[in-house]
């Protein structure tokens, strides 16, 4: 202590001349800072890019609603096949998009049969309107979607052929943009397959069987059933900001801590600068204090792998080693007392702490001389958080 007071005395007086001014005329001030939180504490969820692709393919039937009558005047609708393929993704819980391809042949009565082929694209807008009013659930069984789209139509082979002018004649061939809407009846086979039954109407004007008279908007009424086919399993990631609140206070405790020794060697400097004019300055032994190190590798519930959002802490802590080759770091693992057993922490502790140590020493080259390991499983809970007790803490070890 002795040579520590002389060396602190010299060494302030080294650097006190040329500031001993404004040394003088400064006043700090300790502010201590706190966290206050005014975000909701709920789950917010979300798809990555890659994530719930789907394809859907499907058949059934289709009855047109447009001009005409049976030879007796009566109108007689007609149901005849229909298929459909579509793929599209679910961007979120709530909303997402699908491109859906459909087609068939249709017959309907206008004084006599009358028929025609036809293919159409929709870009569907869909709705999920379970998880919107019943909470996210991805194992949901049964689910109501409600749809609606946008889309193009074209068809041919009119049998007969229609009262529609073009250049050379009756066209043979038409173009219609339809607007479209429906529901969506979902039942979940397992994580990558859903059955679905579906019914659409989609609104055409008067050319969509070739005949323009009498009714201005024709109608095509599709009902199909059919299977979806999810890459990856329908499942969405979410995240709760309030799980980091209590991370954050105890950060903020630290910046507190630090104020406060900031407080303390100014006041020290101010005893120094009493003691001016200098004494003669002695040589002494250097002693070095270290700080505790402040990174700390979180853990996902009952895993000991470390992410790749941890893994930067685990780099961090490497590259601090090798700046720093007299330091020995010590690794204590924790788990969450909430789950589990304590016998079961204990050794879920132990493997986190192990995960850490083979990634500096095999991953990033450190000396296993140099480390020690510690696990205090669930009987030890450093954060008032549970969930931030699935965490291993680093030490500056002797």
């Amino acid at each position: 202590m002795k040579k520590t007071a002389l060396f602190t005395t010299a060494a302030c007086c080294a650097i006190i001349a040329p500031l001993q001014v404004h040394a003088q005329e400064e006043t700090i001030v300790v502010e201590e800072t706190a966290v206050v939180s005014e975000v909701p504490c709920k789950n917010h969820y979300y798809v990555d890019k890659t994530d719930n692709w789907f394809i859907q393919l499907g058949a059934g039937v289709a009855v047109p609603f447009v001009e005409g009558t049976d030879k007796s005047g009566d109108r007689e609708h007609h149901f005849t096949a229909n298929y459909n393929v579509g793929f599209g993704k679910w961007f979120s819980p709530y909303m997402g998009w699908r491109l859906a391809f459909n087609g068939g042949a249709l017959h309907y009565e206008d004084l006599g049969m009358h028929k025609f082929k036809y293919v159409g694209a929709n870009l569907d807008f869909m709705w999920d309107m379970f998880n919107s009013l019943g909470g996210v659930n991805s194992k949901r069984v049964f689910s109501i979607i409600p749809f609606v789209g946008l889309g193009g139509t074209y068809g041919w082979d009119y049998n007969p052929a229609g009262n529609i002018e073009g250049k050379h004649g009756l066209k043979k061939n038409t173009w219609a943009l339809p607007v479209s809407g429906g529901i969506q009846l979902r039942f979940r086979l397992c994580k990558y397959v859903d059955f679905f039954a579906e019914g659409r109407a989609s609104f055409y004007g008067d050319n969509f069987n070739n005949i323009a008279w009498g009714r201005p908007v024709d109608i095509n009424v599709t009902v199909n059933g059919g299977f979806t086919i999810t890459f990856g399993g329908r499942d969405y990631k979410s995240y709760n900001p309030c799980d980091y609140l209590g991370y954050i206070n105890n950060l903020n405790n630290q910046v507190n801590d630090l104020r406060g020794a900031l407080a303390t060697t100014a006041a020290a400097l101010a005893a120094a600068e009493a003691q001016l004019p200098c004494p003669e300055v002695v040589a002494q032994e250097t002693v070095v204090e270290t700080a505790p190190l402040m990174a700390t590798v979180r853990f996902s519930l009952n895993s000991a792998k470390i992410t790749d959002t941890e893994m930067v802490n685990v780099y961090n802590i490497a590259e601090w080693m090798k700046a720093n080759p007299e330091q020995n770091v010590a690794i204590c693992g924790y788990a969450d007392k909430d789950t589990g057993t304590s016998t079961y922490n204990m050794e879920l502790s132990k493997r986190r702490a192990q995960a850490v140590y083979d990634t500096l020493t095999n991953q990033y080259g450190i000396n296993p001389e140099r480390l020690s390991m510690a696990a205090e499983g669930s009987d030890v809970q450093p954060y008032d958080v549970n969930n931030w007790n699935r965490i291993v803490i680093f030490n500056v070890a002797e």
